[in-house]
């Protein structure tokens, strides 16, 4: 195993006495550990933050992201629009249905979907567009907004990155007809390590996000014309419902579980708290380091527009010098102690996806930034100002010797 000086923290907001005490009260409590209060209590608190009619809670954004997915009812002769530099996550509901996917291009200032890009994508079958906001910077998001309301077309925002971004004044999540959230490990709040959060202005999509995450299906039910099933069955447990009194006359999705345990919605609340100091911690710490970056011949740090508030989930530069490799230099910063983790691999070049049909992507600027440019740095709340230091030194240095040579590979 690896030791580095500066690794890459597995909690991306760590764990204080506040949120031991709230996940322990809940263990001792004696009450039921699942779909009580404090995911009540968590939906309504993450709502009022983020300004959001609606908020769910549910067990990943990997699920957000399928159960959003489930209620548009994406089938076959439809596209959707997606992003090729994101976590596999965001796609991932797409690659086993029959739909036409489109990986549409960057803006690569911010990293994000190009609004033009996808303006030039849409067409006549379009059903949404899947975007995210790449290491927490929800980068056009108001001309994507527009660009989608006048195309008729559903906006669905991968906010993995952006707990704490804004744009105009209004949090991410908010702009599109779905917002999908994580709270993993890695992120800026977590609930014990795997939890997620859809918010909606859409109420009708909110019932029935509750019900997919509770096992229930997506469908419509109308009375039994020859009134209720008499069959005289003892009532064992409650799921049957409406089983004996309805039949369906329309199944749109099947079910899942989903939902966030008490335990971890305890946890989410009382970080949930705190989250504007981390975010503020994390925002101090990749300003210092860009702000030696930006002295440094052939780099260039991602700003962040006026108007928009970063929630600097991930820490990335781009190398702008044609006689370093990008890969020599995270290799080099390696060995100097610091831990490179390149997020993330083209999503259409992935295997799986290079073999799917109906799959189209004409992305230079993706493809460029990530196979030359990209560098993502350690960022916690964690660091110190001499971390931060110790990361833009160490980049510069690293640059400076590998453009004299003085590298042994």
């Amino acid at each position: 195993m690896t030791h580095y000086r500066i690794p890459q923290h597995g909690q991306g907001s760590g764990v204080t006495g506040d949120d031991v005490a709230a996940v322990t009260a809940v263990l001792t409590s004696g009450r039921h550990l699942s779909d009580g209060s404090e995911v009540t209590a968590f939906e309504a608190e993450f709502a009022a933050y983020t300004g959001a009619p609606h908020a769910v809670a549910v067990s990943s954004c990997t699920m957000a992201l399928e159960l959003a997915t489930r209620i548009l009812g994406l089938g076959p002769g439809d596209e959707v629009i997606t992003t090729p530099l994101t976590f596999q996550a965001t796609a991932a509901p797409l690659l086993e249905r029959d739909v036409t996917v489109r990986f549409a291009d960057i803006d690569d200032h911010t990293l994000c979907l190009d609004p033009a890009a996808v303006e030039r994508a849409i067409g006549p079958r379009t059903r949404a567009v899947f975007t995210t906001h790449y290491g927490g910077l929800c980068g056009g998001i108001e001309r994507l907004r527009a660009v989608t309301r006048e195309a008729g077309v559903t906006l669905v925002e991968d906010c993995a990155h952006a707990l704490g971004a804004a744009a105009g004044g209004r949090s991410a999540g908010t702009f599109g007809d779905l917002g999908c959230w994580s709270f993993h490990s890695l992120k800026n709040i977590s609930t014990l390590g795997q939890g997620g959060m859809i918010t909606t202005a859409d109420a009708g999509y909110a019932a029935r996000l509750r019900d997919l995450r509770a096992i229930n299906p997506d469908a419509d039910f109308v009375p039994r014309p020859d009134g209720p099933d008499a069959t005289g069955r003892p009532r064992l447990v409650t799921h049957e419902k409406n089983a004996y009194t309805h039949d369906c006359v329309r199944l749109r999705s099947g079910g899942l579980n989903a939902q966030l345990a008490e335990p971890a919605a305890a946890m989410g609340r009382s970080q949930l708290r705190r989250l504007d100091r981390l975010v503020a911690r994390r925002r101090a710490l990749a300003e210092r380091v860009d702000a030696h970056l930006r002295t440094v011949p052939g780099i260039r740090v991602v700003e962040t527009p006026p108007g928009y508030r970063h929630a600097h989930h991930l820490h990335t530069f781009l190398l702008e010098d044609p006689a370093v490799p990008r890969d020599a230099l995270a290799r080099e910063l390696e060995r100097r102690g610091i831990e490179v983790v390149l997020r993330y691999f083209p999503v259409h070049l992935l295997p799986e996806w290079r073999g799917r049909a109906r799959v189209t992507a004409a992305v230079p600027v993706a493809e460029r930034v990530w196979f030359g440019q990209l560098v993502n740095l350690p960022l916690s709340p964690q660091l110190t100002d001499a971390d931060a230091d110790f990361l833009a030194g160490s980049v510069e240095s690293a640059l400076t010797a590998l453009r004299r040579g003085a590298v042994v590979s």
